[in-house]
């Protein structure tokens, strides 16, 4: 049976390159919750959360869209998937629910979005965006569980989601830039680094691999598929596989010095725009022309006040087919097809039934796991 889900429109017009002034002086990407949209959407809130069901026991339609609502989930998802690829919702009350609850929501929205993907060892699909220790330049290292200054990096998914429970003491602010802008600007001044780009580069899995999968692998950082521009760029797992694997070959010079160039571009003043979360915020990127990154904070004291986001990673039905090269960090690179996530090492008989479920939902193909599948066989 075929839901009703909040990507039914059929073509996207493609994303753009942007730069800072644009986002300045255009506030299309932005979006201010109005009163009914945040009562409709504390409706479906209630609803989900009166069947009682866990997680991966949801469907699509457990979460009751009314006019206002379908309206409001379509238009994030034209907004990351044309014109800037960013979208910012702002003011909804998160005060007025628990952290758990604030998580059911976001999840169900998600639900009618997309096909929510997996996002590191741990195999959770919704992660705590926090302070909890962690040590980000490692070669396990992530970003999401430290306090540090982020590189400008992509998410393993299609889309990625925000959502901000508590913001930091200082510090803290989203940066985000265009890699279609940064890519156009590095073919001007070093058209040779450009073409280093589109090569492969060796990434490790920062040791949260499944078991059937590579610890490390091969993908360019830009590509074209169809003509249409993408990019995923993660440095930090360049990195992680120079430090972990000795067999790796060694970056040459002229790879490093694209990396640099790159990051370098992405931050130029002209063309990086900060942005602050505040409590309420929902800011949706699409990954494949869009990199974030975050300056450094300091928490409050007290556990409860200290900054905390939610993430969620989505694949979208009717994102474009993906760079071919990029297959081995996707697994699927077509499109209406469920790709990308960080699998990890906890995906369980009931995830994917999940999975499989909501890609049916959603009338998208699931081959995602072909290479669990062969190892299974043997």
């Amino acid at each position: 049976m075929m839901f009703a889900v909040a990507t039914s429109v059929e073509k996207f017009a493609s994303p753009r390159a942007w730069t800072r002034a644009d986002l300045e002086n255009d506030s299309s990407w932005i979006h201010p919750l109005s009163q009914k949209e945040i009562e409709d959407l504390e409706m479906g809130l209630r609803a989900v959360l009166a069947t009682g069901k866990s997680e991966f026991e949801l469907s699509a339609a457990d979460f009751p869209l009314t006019p206002a609502t379908d309206k409001l989930l379509k238009t994030i998802i034209q907004s990351t998937q044309s014109n800037y690829g960013v979208c910012l919702v702002r003011g909804f009350p998160v005060d007025n629910w628990t952290p758990a609850e604030m998580r059911t929501l976001f999840w169900s929205m998600g639900l009618r979005m997309g096909v929510p993907r997996p996002q590191g060892k741990p195999s959770h699909f919704v992660s705590n965006v926090r302070d909890d220790g962690g040590v980000y330049r490692s070669g396990t290292g992530r970003g999401y569980n430290t306090n540090s200054k982020l590189d400008f990096h992509s998410d393993g998914s299609d889309v990625v989601g925000l959502m901000c429970l508590q913001v930091a003491k200082s510090g803290g602010s989203s940066l985000i830039s265009s890699s279609m802008s940064a890519f156009n600007e590095l073919k001007k001044v070093r058209p040779d680094l450009a073409e280093v780009l589109q090569q492969p580069f060796y990434f490790g899995r920062q040791g949260e691999q499944a078991a059937e999968e590579p610890a490390y692998y091969q993908a360019s950082i830009v590509g074209f598929k169809d003509g249409q521009f993408a990019c995923r760029h993660i440095r930090n797992h360049i990195t992680g596989a120079q430090i972990s694997f000795p067999e790796v070959p060694r970056l040459t010079p002229l790879q490093t010095e694209a990396l640099d160039k790159f990051d370098e571009l992405l931050g130029r003043e002209d063309l990086c725009y900060h942005m602050y979360l505040q409590k309420g915020d929902f800011q949706f990127l699409n990954n494949h022309v869009n990199l974030h990154a975050r300056t450094e904070y300091e928490d409050f004291e007290e556990p409860e006040k200290c900054r905390h986001l939610l993430r969620l990673w989505l694949s979208i039905p009717n994102a474009p087919a993906l760079p071919d090269l990029w297959r081995d960090a996707y697994k699927d690179v077509d499109t209406r097809a469920v790709r990308g996530g960080f699998r990890g090492a906890n995906i369980t008989p009931e995830i994917r039934a999940f999975e499989k479920r909501l890609a049916q939902e959603h009338d998208v193909a699931f081959r995602i796991y072909k290479d669990y599948e062969a190892m299974t066989v043997k």
